[in-house]
């Protein structure tokens, strides 16, 4: 069986959302797909790998590739595959499945940082539903974090922040703490007439998980009018993310030169006036010659210049070029 040698799939997989590209070596943007998550921590490792299959068929499909001749590469970037126990069981079970002449699967971070920077010395920031860092240095060594929550000292995602603005509303609305905008921000995003009430429908299943992510903006919304409790969760985010960076930073020798700090992920990639406040006056004194950035491309860019980089043997050549121009502006097709 022959291989289509310049036909590749790039996926940024997140915990709410995966995005898919298919594309030619020359740039040439064939299809580009979203779905929910494929994250194996939410779906499992099977599930997660029988997923991209899927959604590979789907995009050849679009693509009008056919599906009987495998192709050049897979580029596959997925939240929750960080460990590196998981990362080998990942590209066991995806190597397996006849998809292309070469498989890779690895972490979401390693999309955000591609689509950010050129630069040989970087440090990515992904702050979505959770949180996670990776960095690099022009020697080739790498800073990583196991990613797992909590359990791992993790804090400052999505869900951190909708559980913070419960625990200041619980407890301004029972009297242990003091009084908060960020009551008024549960009962008006839940529908509910208490903190308490929208707490137990969440414990009993009324209110799906995912709804707590929706706070997030409300947070932000009360840091900026002033309120206190949402000013300081919102100054310990930035603190995390601050923390984060300085460890890898450490980790890989970065202070005594420039070096570039991306930020993404749904939280971090709006550029919240409230954390920016907080975040960027941190970042500039700690790290003075760092430059930061928030990514304005979608993450699924840089899986697709990873697979682009090993085609061609470029990095940042015409046709990175060319599908940053076709991806921008280009509205994904929805599928489930």
């Amino acid at each position: 069986m022959g291989v289509n040698g310049d036909r590749f799939i790039a996926v940024d997989g997140g915990n709410s959302k995966t995005d898919v590209v298919a594309a030619t070596a020359d740039g040439r943007l064939h299809a580009y797909l979203r779905t929910g998550t494929s994250s194996p921590h939410r779906l499992g490792y099977r599930e997660s790998i029988d997923l991209l299959g899927k959604l590979i068929e789907i995009a050849r499909a679009e693509a009008g590739w056919g599906s009987e001749t495998p192709l050049a590469r897979v580029d596959a970037l997925l939240a929750g595959a960080d460990l590196p126990v998981e990362v080998e069981r990942l590209n066991t079970d995806a190597r397996s499945r006849d998809w292309a002449e070469q498989v890779r699967v690895d972490n979401d971070t390693f999309a955000l940082l591609r689509a950010g920077t050129d630069d040989r010395n970087a440090v990515a920031v992904i702050c979505g539903a959770g949180m996670n860092c990776i960095g690099r240095n022009e020697s080739g060594e790498w800073s990583r974090f196991p990613a797992l929550g909590p359990i791992t000292g993790d804090w400052g995602g999505g869900e951190d922040l909708g559980d913070a603005v419960f625990f200041h509303a619980a407890r301004a609305e029972d009297g242990r703490g003091p009084e908060t905008a960020l009551c008024d921000a549960v009962r008006t995003h839940f529908g509910t007439a208490s903190a308490e009430e929208a707490a137990l429908g969440l414990h009993l299943g009324t209110f799906g998980r995912e709804r707590v992510h929706g706070l997030v903006p409300l947070l932000f919304a009360a840091a900026d009018a002033g309120d206190e409790c949402a000013e300081q969760v919102v100054e310990r985010q930035a603190e995390e993310i601050t923390a984060m960076v300085r460890v890898s930073v450490r980790r890989l020798g970065l202070s005594k030169a420039p070096f570039t700090i991306v930020g993404g992920g749904g939280v971090l990639g709006s550029e919240p006036e409230a954390l920016r406040r907080h975040l960027e006056p941190r970042l500039a004194e700690e790290f003075p010659l760092a430059a930061y950035t928030a990514l304005k491309r979608p993450p699924v860019l840089g899986a697709a210049w990873s697979a682009l980089d090993a085609l061609t043997g470029e990095v940042g050549g015409p046709a990175h070029r060319r599908l940053a121009a076709e991806l921008e502006g280009r509205e994904p097709l929805r599928v489930s």
